[in-house]
């Protein structure tokens, strides 16, 4: 493989470093070929692309998009060793616009005088402003440079849309615990890795696979730190109290500006919409842990109650209000049980979203022009001359009428016959489904004149013709 010569600014470099012996037991467990290479087998058929990518057989470029752990990077050290073709890896933490243009300007000269083809290795591309992506669009489109960005970030939400349409985007799922396992046994008894110094029982072994989450970075971590501790106390196992000991406690795997809050915190409303108390309490638990803002949770089980909600139980708005305000009021780490109470509660209430589907009804009709004047009698008539003009006269006081409501028209014209709300036949709002036809026979004159759909009201009349 050639590589680049280096620009002398840091962000820039002329591919990977050679692997040092006292190198993290993760980077000195990296897969040499990709036959070595675990997990991700949906991307490794003949003549998939990840095949092309490494073999060269193919220029194109490529984005890989996946958790932490899940092998970018080393596939990109596959990249960087398997063909003779210019590799170039650029930090985007540091790197700039004119790093950028400086790599792009190097690769079109070699291409020029027939050098090999350059690939620009990005890793974190999600960190790269818009400017930024936007000074490779045109180097990956006319091929001067073979682009190949990583990112943890899902790239319909952090890469440009221009240059996503250039590439061929890969995405790498978690590890699964059978991946990690076989890479754990696999760097116990391999010369680039503890060498056999240790064993690993099965225990610990288990403890360490549960730890990871699919990320194989974190399991080796782990696992050389385990060793470390056994090797200083001279013993020939690794197991479960040395493995506990050498890590505390897993890292949890939450980006709170990235795709995983939207994940988790989508995941938390539809186990309390599905009624599901325990996966609620779990994502919960999650967001809490990752340190989500408590009052973003809050905003979103406020609109829970309502949406998903609704007057099935009428008590589960007020509950979750309450809950917001506790969080303003008391905050973490007392709060999260107020949370979980209120998070109880909206999971367990009977649902409807008929509440959710009015206000979508009636926005509809609003959106499409259907909205005629407001009946001169609802008009307000305090101010001086408003009778002159007719607003207010002939108004019905519901008040008045034993029933506690009158037949009236209140709907523009046009829109009487209207109804957006629908309630279900789940807890409180059935009796509200029994009562609404009742209500609307009265109100539209098309019911007996004795229908009582409420009970009467004495309320006085000072105010009756407001």
């Amino acid at each position: 493989m050639q590589s680049s010569v280096g620009s002398g600014d840091p962000a820039v470099t002329g591919g990977f470093d050679t692997v040092a012996h006292d190198a993290p037991l993760a980077v000195r467990m990296r897969p040499a070929t990709l036959d070595e290479l675990v997990g991700q087998e949906h991307l490794l058929a003949p003549g998939a692309p990840l095949r092309q990518l490494v073999g060269g057989a193919s220029p194109m470029s490529v984005i890989l998009w996946g958790p932490p752990g899940s092998g970018k990077t080393t596939i990109a050290h596959l990249v960087a060793g398997a063909t003779d073709r210019r590799f170039v890896a650029l930090s985007a933490l540091s790197a700039g616009v004119k790093d950028v243009r400086g790599v792009i300007d190097t690769a079109r000269k070699e291409r020029r005088r027939g050098g090999p083809p350059t690939v620009l290795f990005i890793d974190e591309v999600h960190r790269f402003s818009k400017t930024q992506q936007d000074s490779l669009l045109a180097a990956v489109e006319d091929r001067t440079v073979t682009l190949l960005a990583a990112t943890t970030e899902n790239p319909y939400f952090s890469v440009i849309s221009p240059l996503l349409s250039r590439c061929v985007l890969l995405t790498l799922q978690p590890l699964t615990e059978e991946a990690v396992r076989a890479l754990l046994r696999r760097a116990v008894t391999d010369p680039r890795g503890l060498d056999g110094a240790v064993t690993l029982a099965q225990a610990a072994e288990d403890h360490l696979v549960r730890l990871a989450g699919g990320d194989v970075r974190k399991a080796l971590t782990a696992l050389e730190a385990a060793a470390g501790a056994a090797l200083a106390q001279d013993m020939p196992e690794v197991d479960l109290a040395t493995a506990e000991k050498a890590v505390d406690v897993a890292a949890l795997r939450y980006d709170r500006a990235g795709d995983e809050h939207y994940d988790v915190v989508s995941a938390f409303i539809k186990s309390i919409r599905g009624s599901d108390v325990d996966a609620a309490l779990h994502y919960l638990a999650r967001m809490i842990s990752a340190g989500e803002d408590a009052r973003f949770i809050a905003r979103r089980m406020v609109i829970s109650a309502s949406e998903d909600i609704g007057m099935a139980d009428p008590t589960a708005l007020p509950v979750a209000t309450a809950a917001a305000h506790a969080v303003e009021y008391v905050g973490l780490p007392e709060v999260q049980i107020v949370l979980a109470q209120a998070v109880i509660h909206l999971a367990l209430a009977p649902k409807s979203n008929a509440v959710v589907a009015a206000i979508g009804s009636a926005m509809a009709d609003v959106r499409s022009g259907h909205g005629g004047a407001v009946p001169a009698h609802l008009r307000d008539s305090h101010y001086k001359g408003a009778a002159r003009v007719g607003h207010g006269q002939g108004y019905k006081y519901p008040h008045d009428d034993p029933r506690g409501v009158v037949t009236q028209q209140y709907a523009p014209e046009g829109l009487g016959d209207r109804e957006y709300y629908r309630p279900t036949g789940h807890g409180a709002e059935r009796a509200v489904a029994e009562r609404l036809p009742k209500l609307r026979r009265i109100v539209r004159g098309t019911g007996a004149a004795t229908d009582t759909a409420a009970a009467p009201d004495t309320t006085g009349t000072e105010e009756r013709h407001r």
